[in-house]
């Protein structure tokens, strides 16, 4: 027999609604559990009692079915599920997918973008493995306007603490009177790499963004929300297909 659990919480579990907007749907009477109209603090047997919201029947995903997210970082928020300095996580950002999906790999706190989160631990290991080919291009904004030097020294192996890094593709895309934007392609994520590498050539970075992994891109998607990827983008990033 399964567990009961709450109604309210039913509802989250199953992507439909939040608790306090399926509380207040059961205060007006719009829920029911096997044909009664439901009660605020209710159980419910998962699988076993039948929930109605406006006339539709609601069920959890499929168990066995895979969940791929992609997230819209905010700076801000740390890349785990849980933080002992009560600091907010991305956790908190993906509250609605209905089940528990974590980061495949990190973004630092004072960074932002495209974050890939699954309950697929094998895409999230082949992803996070050092010799994963899908690269990760990134938009640093420095301050300042680099030299040709520097521009050589930002895309050429490092020693980050006794590591030799792979080289970087950079290039600039735009300039302004106090900063560059610059696009930076790398197929490794040392931690804070970018940043330490930008350190080591006199440059300060003012914004970091994660806008792609590979052909999977972040797009348009609003700051702090996520969307579901496509069939396309699971296969591409599985290595089961060569383009999005």
């Amino acid at each position: 027999m399964s567990e009961q659990v709450r109604l309210a919480k039913y509802f989250t579990d199953c992507g439909v609604l939040s608790r306090r907007a399926a509380e207040e749907e059961i205060k007006k009477g719009r829920v029911k559990v096997n044909g009664t109209p439901a009660e605020l603090g209710q159980k419910i047997t998962p699988g076993e009692d039948v929930v109605e919201y406006g006339g539709k029947k609601i069920t959890p995903p499929k168990q066995a079915g895979k969940v791929y997210v992609m997230l819209n970082k905010p700076r801000g928020f740390v890349t785990t599920m849980s933080d002992e300095k009560g600091r907010p996580t991305v956790a908190t950002l993906t509250k609605g997918v209905g089940t528990r999906v974590y980061p495949v790999g990190r973004l630092d706190m004072d960074s932002s973008g495209l974050l890939l989160m699954t309950n697929d631990g094998e895409l999230a290991n082949r992803l996070t493995h050092p010799r994963h080919d899908i690269p990760k291009i990134y938009h640093v904004l420095v301050a300042g306007h680099p030299t040709t030097a520097q521009m050589t020294g930002l895309g050429s192996p490092a020693d980050l603490d006794g590591y030799i890094t792979q080289p970087i593709r950079v290039r600039k895309l735009a300039e302004g009177e106090h900063e560059t934007l610059l696009e930076m392609t790398l197929y490794e994520g040392r931690n804070r790499q970018i940043r330490r590498i930008c350190e080591t050539q006199g440059l300060r970075v003012k914004q970091l963004v994660r806008v792609a992994i590979g052909e999977v891109e972040l797009g348009d998607l609003p700051e702090g929300k996520y969307t579901r990827l496509t069939s396309n983008q699971i296969a591409y990033l599985k290595g089961e297909r060569d383009h999005v």
